[in-house]
């Protein structure tokens, strides 16, 4: 039975757990480091309603079919809400728990935790999406002025109940100071971070990807509205048609509700030959075509949402030691810095001639991959990460006698490359 003052609650949402690599990681770290740790999430279909995975409890409930509307969002989250309220009053008077920990979307969330705070419960908010910039980015034509103030509002109250609030950056530290008030010190920065166990540079290549092309372009990652692919596409339209190269070829990995409409886009724009889209890929399939990448590909475009963002596949494509190109955009610098070569934002036509550059460049593409492979190892892997995370808990739970982190793994030492 886990000692009182230590056991944590976490709301999730957006995917199922633990393919939700954040909450796995923080869940993992708080496990580790003694707490007690239960999750609520959806199920991904297959999945038991419940069980134990890495010493973290799992509760998963039916998943509802993901929103693609205002009127599907509305109702996925209102279920999912109701959904985890249900779950958490079986976890509270089963076993009890001593801080909800939600991640957001959706902000719903808050509710969930003002009403445990009712009965002297911490409440944690985990901010991963600035969902108010998320809605006019997914919704451009037809984004409601009542829909984003609502979102505004519910951000702003979960911030506002919060006992201390999780920012994944610099940015959204910044945002929620400004926007909602929130002293610094009830905000702790938990950067997103890869975990780096061995040389994952060392997978041998996948011949069949490598004897597409003299080049092999590589992108990883959901594909929403939001995350650019249509601006990659046309952008290696641009390339092909325009800068005449035909010496490439694009494997796209992962999937989401724009990858339907993107496979369209690239037969239109005459790409077939020179793209594929393969779905997910994970494990040591997606080390072998990352391994076999010459350049990776963040296309984000510039707005409002991205421009605060620290997306995860720059991290994941610096840890296999690969050049990206990327739009220059803000958290993108931080995150790579000369690992990366920046075009003009939403420029496609200057992401093209990044690419031919780099293709034209191996040196080069070796230099930003070593540099972005040093950066992991020494500064962004996921256990530097951790002791933020466990000192954001030391303030919410004092009183739990959790002890000073312990870092699980140490890093591969490398030289950077010279730059």
């Amino acid at each position: 039975m886990a000692t009182v003052n230590n056991r944590v609650l976490m709301l999730l949402e957006n995917q199922p757990y633990p393919q939700d690599h954040r909450v796995r990681r923080e869940a993992a770290a708080l496990a580790h480091a003694g707490y007690r740790v239960s999750v609520i999430c959806p199920s991904s279909g297959t999945q038991p309603r419940r069980e134990v995975v890495d010493g973290v409890h799992v509760y998963r409930f039916g998943a509802p079919e993901a929103g693609g509307s205002l009127l599907g969002y509305l109702w996925e989250y209102g279920y999912s809400t109701i959904a985890s309220f249900a779950l958490s009053l079986l976890i509270f008077f089963a076993e009890g728990f001593d801080v909800v920990h939600a991640h957001n979307p959706p902000e719903t969330f808050v509710f969930i935790g003002a009403f445990y705070r009712m009965f002297g419960k911490r409440f944690v908010f985990d901010h991963h999406d600035l969902s108010p910039e998320m809605y006019c980015v997914r919704f451009p034509d037809g984004a409601s002025k009542i829909v984003y103030k609502a979102l505004l509002l519910l951000e702003r109250l979960t911030c506002r109940v919060a006992d201390h609030v999780i920012a994944t950056n610099a940015s959204y530290k910044r945002l929620e100071m400004a926007r909602h008030g929130v002293p610094a010190h009830r905000i702790t920065v938990v950067r997103n971070g890869v975990e780096v166990p061995c040389d994952k540079t060392a997978m041998p290549p996948d011949r069949d990807l490598q004897n597409k092309a003299k080049t092999i372009i590589a992108f990883v990652g959901v594909m929403g509205v939001q995350d650019g692919i249509d601006y990659l596409l046309r952008a290696l339209r641009h390339l092909r048609y325009n800068l005449g190269r035909s010496d490439f070829y694009c494997v796209l990995m992962g999937d989401g509700d724009a990858q339907a409409a993107s496979i369209k886009l690239a037969h239109k724009l005459r790409l077939d030959e020179h793209v594929w889209f393969p779905g997910p890929v994970h494990g040591d399939r997606l080390f072998c075509y990352l391994s076999t990448a010459d350049i990776c590909v963040d296309p984000d475009p510039g707005n409002d949402y991205n421009d605060r963002c620290t997306m995860i596949k720059m991290m994941e494509y610096m840890a296999y030691a690969k050049p990206i190109v990327a739009f220059d955009l803000p958290e993108h610098r931080v995150t790579a810095q000369q690992a990366a070569a920046y075009v003009k934002p939403n420029d496609e036509m200057a992401f093209a001639v990044a690419l031919a550059q780099l293709m034209d460049d191996p040196a080069r593409r070796k230099i930003m991959g070593a540099f972005g492979r040093y950066r992991i190892q020494t500064k962004l892997a996921w256990h530097y990460s951790v002791p933020n995370l466990l000192e954001a808990y030391r303030k919410v739970l004092p009183e739990s006698g959790i002890g000073e982190p312990h870092i699980v793994s140490e890093p591969d030492r490398v030289r950077p490359a010279t730059v």
